[in-house]
């Protein structure tokens, strides 16, 4: 009620003020009156207009070779991709993996290939990226090629790709 109370009486004001200030009081009365509304909205209100107009960028890394966690991560790329679309924004998505993590990008020993192929299929915005440190260092321990599946883009190093993207502001998530 306080809060309603609150905002009738900064509106007042601000017609007050059209009626009677000069146009460079209106403009400033207009932006106080702005901050007050802003004090008295709900925290989910500010943080929608905050984050209105911003892209969203996750990064999930993957340096583990365990199928429950690699699943975990393809549930939280699917789910944040569908959460944007439902509200028609953007989202990018990359799939960083690393260390033993790469083997849920190996041709020969992913658990979750099938997966990441429809996934991939499906939904552009989410990408998936294996660390060619991690690779070589593979084919030298078992001394043959590593084949990665289709769907996976080499980067030279994934500690290093996470770092760049953090810098560029992506929000960072290890499931």
């Amino acid at each position: 009620m306080i809060k309603i109370e609150n905002s009738i009486r900064v509106m007042a004001g601000v017609v007050a003020l059209l009626i009677m200030a000069p146009p460079s009081a209106i403009a400033q009365e207009k932006k106080h009156a702005a901050v007050a509304l802003e004090k008295h909205a709900a925290p989910e209100q500010v943080l929608k207009r905050a984050v209105a107009g911003k892209p969203h960028r996750l990064i999930l890394q993957v340096n583990v070779n365990d199928p429950a966690m690699m699943n975990l991560a393809l549930n939280n790329a699917t789910n944040v991709a569908q959460y944007y679309k439902d509200r028609g924004e953007k989202a990018t998505i990359e799939v960083v993996t690393f260390g033993p993590g790469l083997h849920m990008l190996r041709d020969d020993t992913s658990p979750v290939k099938a997966r990441i192929k429809t996934i991939a299929e499906g939904n552009p915005a989410i990408s998936f990226k294996a660390c060619g440190n991690t690779q070589e260092n593979m084919q030298k321990a078992e001394n043959k090629d590593i084949a990665l599946i289709p769907e996976a883009t080499v980067v030279r190093s994934g500690v290093v790709r996470v770092m760049e993207l953090q810098e560029q502001g992506w929000t960072y998530v290890r499931p």
